[in-house]
């Protein structure tokens, strides 16, 4: 387990940055949830983000990749529009405390692909 941030840092409907090791990911709260992805593009496996927490679009409904424009559920990361469409990011096990937010995984960084 590896602990991320106060539940507090994270805020509804916003988005967040972090690194654990050499791992890249971000975080959302929707609906009091918060879901991890690894910050990957699987259309060209960069980051998804222009600024260091900004990985939603205007509406705030959706995970964008600034890069490309590509589309994503927040809740299952699915991608659906753009050229990764039907592709997925890795989503990450997570659990949230009364402490704060952890990432439950190992901060080795993938190699396979959903």
């Amino acid at each position: 387990m590896h602990y991320l941030c106060p539940s507090a840092a994270l805020a509804e409907g916003h988005s967040r940055a972090f690194k654990v090791a050499d791992l890249q990911l971000f975080g959302i709260r929707r609906h009091g949830t918060v879901y991890l992805y690894r910050n990957r593009c699987p259309h060209r496996g960069i980051g998804l983000n222009w600024n260091a927490d900004s990985f939603l679009d205007d509406s705030g409904t959706l995970i964008q990749c600034a890069h490309h424009g590509a589309q994503f559920i927040i809740d299952s990361g699915e991608c659906i529009t753009g050229p990764c469409a039907g592709d997925w990011l890795e989503a990450l096990d997570c659990l949230e405390d009364s402490q704060g937010i952890w990432l439950n995984a190992p901060a080795a960084p993938a190699t396979g692909d959903r």
